[in-house]
């Protein structure tokens, strides 16, 4: 049974949770706190799996009572509850709250987000993952030009000059981005000579996803080595499904997580390429031997596949809770309960489009994977949008 703790300074709304989550109580056990004060303090002499905190209280508020708890109970999930009138103050919750839950919060809604942020939690610090993530001896830190961007655009008030200046300290970095802008994808209106002005065409959230991109395949450049494998065309696969994915309906607050998501779906590949490549090379050889696909092979092995392994490096790196899920199921998304068409969604349905155009093109040389599961997308109640979606697939590759 999961113990979850709701936080709210207002007892109407205590009460209102009460009333509302009373059927759930022979799954959950649940513990109520009017103040911020009043939780750390529950926390100090409970075990809870979850916290479920407001945004706006007084003293000590959502953001930083999540802060906090992050810090003395990193194993507790955090969720954080947020009106439209609180959403700007709730920026400052993102890195540290898992889960962000539109106020008022349909009973459904919050079991789903519940149950799926314990499933990750469980998935993530299992004895077979930590195991192998015990094997390599040195996971990389969050990329640093992406860590000093990210930390200057937490600034309301920063300036063009100063991020592009943060830009322009990477070579490879500024070169990308000039070369972003300056393509068709930009129209040919658009030029820019300067890093500057490529930034102010970007905008703050591709800005990122590109810097976090171009980065994360530098720091495994040397998995380059392993052969019968290419970081290169992994790369050209993660861009290609980021832009299927980009034209796919997620649902609209998702939308970001998706792309990056969508980008670096793959980072595991590149973690046991570098960092375990004896591992790697009877992976690829069970792909080949037996023309299954890779996360088959990895589970036949050691049960654990490169989704999970590239979804414990983005924790680590503190990337938030949407991108990290769903680069953990993306091979599995029926392992979690689903409301709607989300970032998980978006990247499995990306993910294997993108394969359906490369294995096409490769024909008998290429690698076997998985194929779409009409089920599931019955189950989301999109999958007569499949053949629509298939064509805008093949429109975006040959872009």
């Amino acid at each position: 049974m999961k113990h979850i703790l709701f936080v709210d300074d207002e007892p109407r709304i205590l009460e209102a949770l009460q009333r509302m989550l009373r059927p759930r109580r022979e799954e959950w056990e649940m513990s109520f706190a009017a103040s911020g004060e009043a939780a750390l303090n529950q926390l100090e002499t409970g075990s809870f799996d979850v916290i479920v905190s407001d945004m706006r209280m007084p003293g000590m508020d959502g953001a930083e009572l999540l802060t906090r708890v992050r810090d003395r109970f990193p194993g507790v999930v955090r969720i954080l509850l947020t009106g439209y009138t609180s959403l700007e103050a709730s920026i400052r919750a993102v890195p540290v709250a898992h889960q962000f839950l539109a106020k008022p919060c349909d009973p459904g809604v919050l079991q789903v987000a519940v149950e799926r942020a314990c499933s990750l939690k469980a998935l993530l610090g299992s004895g077979l993952v930590r195991r192998t993530v015990s094997e390599i001896q040195e996971l990389p830190a969050l990329p640093r030009t992406y860590a000093a961007l990210t930390q200057a655009l937490a600034d309301p008030d920063v300036s063009l000059n100063h991020v592009a200046h943060i830009v322009e300290q990477d070579v490879a970095v500024s070169a990308k981005v000039l070369q972003l802008v300056n393509s068709p994808l930009f129209g040919a209106a658009r030029h820019a000579a300067t890093v500057k002005t490529a930034v102010s065409y970007l905008g703050v959230n591709v800005l990122k996803n590109l810097v976090l991109s171009v980065e994360t395949f530098r720091v495994f450049g040397e998995a380059e080595k392993v052969e019968g494998f290419s970081a290169e065309k992994l790369h050209e696969h993660a861009h290609r499904t980021a832009r299927i994915a980009a034209r796919l309906p997620t649902q609209g607050h998702l939308r970001d997580a998706a792309y990056v998501a969508a980008l670096l779906h793959d980072v595991g590949i590149l973690v046991l390429m570098a960092k375990l490549p004896k591992h790697f090379l009877r992976v690829m050889a069970g792909v080949r031997e037996e023309r299954r696909p890779m996360h088959v092979i990895e589970e036949s092995l050691t049960g654990v596949t490169h989704a999970e392994i590239g979804a414990y490096l983005l924790g680590l790196w503190g990337l938030p809770f949407a991108i990290i899920e769903s680069v953990a199921y993306h091979h599995a998304p029926t392992r979690v309960p689903h409301q709607g068409f989300d970032s998980l969604a978006t990247v499995y349905v990306a993910n294997l489009l993108a394969h359906e155009i490369e294995d096409s093109r490769a024909g008998e040389s290429g690698l076997a994977h998985a194929e779409l599961d009409s089920t599931y997308l019955e189950a989301l109640g999109v999958a007569e949008q499949l053949p629509a979606w298939r064509q805008m697939a093949a429109e975006v590759a040959g872009a």
